[in-house]
C-alpha cells in the first residue's frame, strides 16, 4: 500500500517533468529554425530548388512543433527569403470586387506562400455572398491564383417584408436593390425560393402565359397562383400545374378567356374550370339581371288576358 501511495504522488511530478522537457524541445526547435532562417537570408544559394527545399522542410517541422501558432512563425521565416505573397491573380469575378477577394485572402492571416492554407482560403471565399465555388493555388515564390465561380441570379424572392435576389437552388445572394435585376421572375411566399425553379422550367413549355406572369405566388408551400399582367389570377393545382397552365392558354386562344372581365381562373379541380368575375363585372351583371327581370315582369303585365 505505501508503494502505491508513492506511485500516485510521483505521477504528477513525472507529468510536469515531461511537460518541461516538451516545452524545452519546442523552444529549442523554434530557436534553431529562426537561426537557420537568418543564416539562409544572408547566404547566397546556388539555385531556387535548393532554397525551396530547405525552407519548406524547415517550416513544416516548425509548424508541427508549435501547432496553432504556425502562420506567424512561418511568415517570419519565409518572408525574408522572398516567399511573401506579392501577386494575386483573380479570375471569374463579375459581381465580387477584387478588393473584397483580397481582403478575404488576407483575413486568413497568412502573408507568405508557405503559411497560406489554400483550403482555409477557399472556405473563406466561398462564404462570400456571390461566390459559389472557389479554387486557390500557390505558385512559388510569390504568386497566388484564385479562380471563382459566382452564383447566377435566378429570381427575386419576397418573404414577408423582405426582398432578396436568389439563385436556382433558392440560396440568398443579396438583398434586392432598386434598378437592378428587375427583369428576374418575382416569386412570393414561404417555400417559393426552393420550388420556383421547377415551375419556371416547366412554364417554358407555355411561353405565351409565362410572358404575362408578373408574380408567382406560393400557397401553403403546396401549389402556385399566377398573377398576370392584367390583374387576373390563375390558380394552379398541386399536381399537373404545367398542364393546367397549358389548358388556360388553349382556352384563351379559343374563347379569349383572359381578355374577359374576370378576376380568377381556378384550375384546381381536374374536370372543371371555375371563373370569378371582377367586382365591376359583378355589378354590371347584377344590373343586367335586374333589368331583365323588369322586362319580364312588364311583359307579363302587358300580356292580354
Amino acid at each position: 500500500m505505501p508503494a502505491l501511495n508513492r506511485g500516485e504522488r510521483a505521477e504528477p511530478v513525472m507529468e510536469r517533468s515531461l511537460g518541461r522537457r516538451r516545452a524545452f524541445r519546442l523552444s529549442y526547435v523554434g530557436r534553431r529554425l529562426a537561426a537557420l532562417g537568418q543564416i539562409l537570408s544572408r547566404t547566397p544559394l546556388p539555385n531556387f530548388a535548393t532554397l525551396a527545399t530547405v525552407v519548406l522542410g524547415s517550416t513544416t517541422l516548425y509548424g508541427m512543433s508549435i501547432g496553432g501558432h504556425a502562420t506567424g512563425a512561418i511568415d517570419s521565416v519565409a518572408q525574408p527569403l522572398g516567399f511573401s505573397i506579392d501577386k494575386v491573380d483573380v479570375a471569374g469575378n463579375t459581381e465580387t470586387s477584387e478588393i473584397d477577394v483580397l481582403q478575404a485572402l488576407w483575413s486568413t492571416g497568412a502573408q507568405s506562400l508557405p503559411a497560406l492554407d489554400v483550403e482555409a482560403a477557399r472556405r473563406t471565399l466561398e462564404a462570400m455572398p456571390w461566390i459559389d465555388k472557389a479554387a486557390v493555388a500557390k505558385t512559388y515564390p510569390d504568386r497566388v491564383s484564385i479562380s471563382l465561380v459566382e452564383k447566377k441570379p435566378f429570381a427575386l424572392w419576397q418573404k414577408g417584408g423582405e426582398l432578396a435576389v436568389i439563385d436556382r437552388q433558392g440560396r440568398d445572394i443579396m438583398p434586392y436593390l432598386a434598378n437592378r435585376f428587375q427583369s428576374l421572375p418575382f416569386v412570393v411566399g414561404p417555400g417559393a425560393d426552393v420550388a420556383a425553379a421547377q415551375l419556371l422550367d416547366g412554364l417554358e413549355k407555355v411561353p405565351e402565359l409565362r410572358a404575362r406572369v408578373k408574380a408567382y405566388i406560393r400557397v401553403g408551400d403546396r401549389r402556385w397562383d399566377l398573377r398576370l399582367d392584367n390583374g387576373v389570377t390563375v390558380r394552379l393545382p398541386e399536381e399537373g400545374a404545367v398542364e393546367a397552365a397549358a389548358d388556360v392558354v388553349r382556352m384563351d386562344k379559343e374563347m379569349g378567356l383572359l381578355s374577359r372581365d374576370i378576376a380568377v381562373v381556378d384550375m384546381r379541380i381536374a374536370d372543371r374550370v371555375t371563373v370569378r368575375l371582377t367586382p365591376e363585372a359583378v355589378t354590371r351583371r347584377d344590373a343586367a339581371v335586374k333589368e331583365r327581370d323588369k322586362l319580364i315582369a312588364r311583359s307579363k303585365k302587358e300580356k292580354p288576358a
